[in-house]
């Protein structure tokens, strides 16, 4: 549960309660660990996902922070190679697809997770099944992320209609004895396997050097990373453990109260990222 507001919008610093919580960090940088989810975090939404982008001080707060930290990650939605290709930073850690691939600094191709083999394909048996043109008419937009689909309806002109046909496709995917998981405005249908946020930031934080660690993020999917930190936290792996969950309009409530703290909107999220680079 968060246990103060969200900064307000315009403000030039973070609050002091955030800032008193990552002095751990910030003071032993050489121990810490800095994750971040990439859109609604470091980058705006985009009406459509392929048109976000992450503003130019952010990437170089980001390149500072690679310096000075002793790991720096992007835990994304997004392929890892693609999400690399949007920060624009190679000397980064990239867990992407929700932890189901990582591209450590400097490779060249992501390693997956050994927990895919025999799945990557079972999702696209299912999305092969739906009814293309359907969901076309209603404004769905299917993206193909590899073992995992997204059906976007953001540009959706009856946003219920499609709400209501993506709760259909939900229960047939559980059905299909995948797992579907509500976004904001998609649902993304993955592999029934033991990944996710949580599951790819215990892995990033497995490193016994590392004491404190900071993970921000704004959706559902980001929930499950707070708790695995807070996990981490309780037995005592970690010695700091600060989730900062980035407020919007959109935000679920889960990610919200699973938070420590509260920033408004991608710029608020910065402020916290120049704190720690200063």
């Amino acid at each position: 549960m968060h246990t103060g507001s969200a900064d307000t919008e315009g403000q030039d610093e973070i609050s002091p309660e955030l800032a008193a919580a990552l002095e751990p960090l910030r003071s032993d940088p050489a121990h810490a660990a800095i994750l971040c989810d990439l859109d609604g975090t470091l980058a705006p939404i985009a009406d459509r996902p392929e048109a976000a982008a992450v503003p130019d001080a952010t990437r170089e707060v980001l390149r500072a922070l690679a310096r000075r930290y002793a790991l720096v990650a992007i835990v994304t939605g997004r392929r890892a190679a693609q999400a690399r290709e949007m920060v624009g930073l190679d000397d980064l850690t990239y867990s992407g697809n929700h932890g189901f691939e990582v591209l450590p600094p400097g490779a060249g191709d992501p390693v997956p997770d050994p927990a895919l083999n025999g799945h990557t394909e079972d999702v696209s048996r299912f999305v092969a099944g739906l009814d293309r043109a359907e969901l076309e008419r209603i404004g769905f937009r299917i993206e193909d992320k590899g073992a995992i689909f997204a059906l976007h309806w953001r540009q959706a002109g009856n946003q219920g209609e499609a709400e209501a046909r993506a709760s259909e496709i939900e229960s047939d995917a559980e059905w299909n004895g995948l797992v579907p998981r509500f976004g904001r405005k998609v649902l993304e249908i993955r592999p029934d396997v033991s990944i996710d946020k949580g599951i790819a930031v215990q892995s990033l934080l497995h490193d016994d050097r590392l004491s404190a660690a900071l993970y921000g993020g704004d959706d559902r999917t980001d929930a499950d990373a707070f708790r695995a930190l807070h996990g981490l936290r309780d037995a005592g792996r970690l010695t700091a453990a600060v989730a900062v969950a980035v407020a919007s309009e959109e935000a679920p409530p889960e990610v919200l109260t699973e938070a420590d703290h509260l920033v408004e909107g991608t710029e608020g999220y910065l402020q916290v990222l120049q704190h720690l680079a200063s």
